[in-house]
């Protein structure tokens, strides 16, 4: 049975006194609530350790949206797995289209940070996706598979296993322009079945597969009930403690 995951990703969005407020009203939002997703938020580095204690009493996990790929050393402005894991981070964002975009990360880079992640017992969501000229010119498998194969390069069918894929379209991330269910579903079948060919059938069949690209309330439910979308990767619409509770809930 796949796990639903549904996570926030803050990106460079609150200080410490609004991210203590929006988690605060998020466990209020979600108190008595059935959940049939996990949840997790990752906030900016420095309000990890204060949303830590806040959500230590619920069933929400904490992430971090970025890490080095060594234990440590003379790099200014990074931190490592091992920092994430001191502060109680259980998730991590690795290879968004924004850090692949703006800061130049490799897939091979990207890479040596899941191996990184999965040593320190972290579990990655590793993003991939196409551009909106790539997917005009229908490349969009090409790109997306060459991305995973990169990005997995040298892990083990188990390592494999205890890492989440985030198919987010590049043209979608907040732009407001959604990949239909259809056009969702067809790229997240795809993945499976290059899963399958990574791994094995039963293997890929446990991978959580999420779609991320402007997701919000009013969209979720229809490309949450696809068969191969197994939760979200949120932007913008989890920096309201009630539009992304209508998320989680959509599950």
């Amino acid at each position: 049975m796949r796990k639903y995951i549904i996570a926030g990703n803050w990106k460079m969005n609150k200080n410490l006194s609004e991210a203590i407020q929006l988690v605060s009203d998020l466990k209020i939002e979600l108190n008595g609530k059935n959940l049939n997703a996990e949840v997790v938020v990752a906030p900016p580095f420095i309000s990890l350790e204060a949303v830590k204690t806040l959500i230590k009493d619920t069933d929400i996990k904490l992430g971090a949206q970025n890490m080095h790929s060594v234990d440590s050393g003379a790099f200014t402005g990074e931190v490592s797995a091992d920092m994430l894991k001191s502060v109680g981070c259980e998730y991590v964002i690795l290879g968004h289209s924004e850090r692949r975009t703006i800061f130049g990360e490799s897939d091979e880079f990207i890479n040596q940070k899941v191996k990184q992640a999965l040593k320190n017992n972290l579990t990655p969501i590793l993003c991939c996706g196409e551009s909106l000229e790539e997917r005009e010119n229908g490349t969009t498998f090409k790109v997306v598979e060459q991305q995973i194969k990169t990005c997995l390069n040298n892990l083990s069918e188990e390592e494999i296993k205890n890492t989440v894929i985030a198919y987010e379209p590049i043209w979608a991330i907040g732009t407001g322009k959604t990949a239909t269910p259809e056009q969702a579903q067809e790229v997240h079948e795809f993945i499976r079945n290059l899963l399958v060919k990574l791994t094995s059938v039963e293997t890929a069949q446990e991978i959580t597969i999420q779609y991320g690209g402007s997701v919000n309330a009013k969209n979720a439910k229809d490309l949450l009930s696809k068969p191969d979308i197994d939760g979200a990767l949120v932007g913008g619409a989890c920096l309201k403690a009630d539009s992304f509770r209508e998320i989680i809930l959509s599950v």
